[in-house]
């Protein structure tokens, strides 16, 4: 893959998603909870007001609502604001 994220954008690879049974009942993936950790793949160089703190790698936390979904070579990942991450675990 060849992306590199631009300013204080962060590529960031969702961890997948539980699977969870009921009962006998497999939920489907659309009833699922989305997760909200990742590891970051790419990071931009950051701005003249904002130095980037996480690098590739890393596991981050991030908003449920946070990202934009991408989808490249079959995998999805997330592209956001390095301001949308929460944490680095």
């Amino acid at each position: 893959m060849n992306i590199k994220p631009l300013a204080d954008r962060v590529l960031v690879k969702p961890a997948p998603a539980e699977e969870k049974t009921v009962g006998g009942i497999i939920i489907p993936d659309s009833a699922k909870e989305k997760p909200l950790k990742g590891e970051v793949i790419a990071v931009g160089n950051g701005t003249k007001d904002e130095e980037m703190i996480v690098k590739p790698g890393d596991s981050v936390l991030y908003g449920k609502y946070a990202g934009t979904e991408l989808e490249l070579e079959g995998t999805t990942y997330l592209m956001m604001r390095q301001s949308d991450l929460l944490a680095i675990i």
